[in-house]
């Protein structure tokens, strides 16, 4: 019995190195010029399904598409701009970390700001206007006060 046990854990272990050695992508280039704009390619496209990741670091199918791509492209004599754009036609702006200033994207870098600067005008104007019940608690007088008041008009009254 220990033994089908150990075989059968040997036997995961080997078809689990396989499947380690199987994601690993090895590309190889004319020179060192390509390798390098492929790896920085890489490191500057997202993966637009794990949307956190590089398609360098991603693990998922899509991103080893677009690495292949990316490594055909460059093997073809494209350069880092034919490249970047042809991604950009395919998938979007949303494919680049750090995608243009436009139109379509001007919200997502001015949202931000401009939900803290409506956030500092609302909390500004409220902290100085004084509300109705306030003002009105200010100016009554306290009836020591009325009395008082009665009392000097009576005075007065009098003279």
């Amino acid at each position: 019995m220990k033994t089908l046990i150990a075989s059968l854990l040997l036997m995961a272990g080997l078809f689990g190195a396989g499947q380690a050695r199987a994601a690993i992508d090895v590309y190889t280039f004319d020179n060192d010029a390509q390798e390098q704009t492929f790896r920085e390619l890489t490191k500057e496209l997202r993966c637009p399904k794990c949307q956190n990741q590089d398609i360098a670091d991603s693990n998922a199918g899509l991103a080893k598409d677009l690495r292949d791509k990316t490594y055909q492209m460059v093997r073809d004599g494209k350069n880092k701009e034919e490249v970047v754009d042809y991604m950009v036609a395919r998938y979007g702006n949303f494919i680049l970390y750090d995608p243009p200033l436009m139109a379509s994207t001007l919200i997502l870098w001015l949202g931000p700001l401009l939900v803290i600067v409506i956030g500092a005008v609302t909390v500004v104007v409220r902290s100085r206007r004084r509300s109705p019940a306030a003002v009105q608690a200010e100016s009554a007088l306290s009836e020591q006060e009325q009395a008082r008041l009665a009392a000097l008009l009576k005075e007065e009254e009098k003279q």
